[in-house]
């Protein structure tokens, strides 16, 4: 029965596909009636297909959005961190800098022992 009203509907409709859910409506017996009630039921489908699409689409968006501010989260932390180093950097060398200290000493002790040399000999 639905098999045969289908291929009528096909024939019809110059052989393209049929979109009608025919089961549903096969016990309408007026054809008009039938078209009708079987294109409705086609949109309600299609539009329960499409909102669940745009959720979809729309749970994708979100995701992408909390992922980006992961990102950015991730990128001022390292800032932070680079500026708590800087920080660091400008406190050694506001005191001399423990570099300069250490070269410093090291060219005193060179010289006291040059000096130390030079008495001794």
């Amino acid at each position: 029965m639905f098999t045969r009203f289908n291929r009528e509907r096909r024939r019809e409709n110059g052989g393209e596909k049929l979109y009608a859910n025919i089961t549903a409506c096969s016990h309408i017996e007026k054809e008009d009636e039938r078209r009708e009630r079987c294109e409705r039921w086609v949109k309600r489908k299609e539009g329960r297909h499409w909102e669940r699409q745009r959720e979809r689409e729309r749970d994708r968006e979100r995701e992408r959005e909390r992922e980006k501010e992961r990102e950015r989260e991730r990128e001022r932390k390292k800032e932070r961190e680079r500026e708590k180093e800087r920080e660091r950097k400008r406190e050694r060398d506001s005191s001399g800098g423990e570099r300069r200290k250490r070269k410093k000493d090291k060219k005193r002790e060179t010289e006291t022992g040059r000096e130390r040399d030079i008495v001794h000999t």
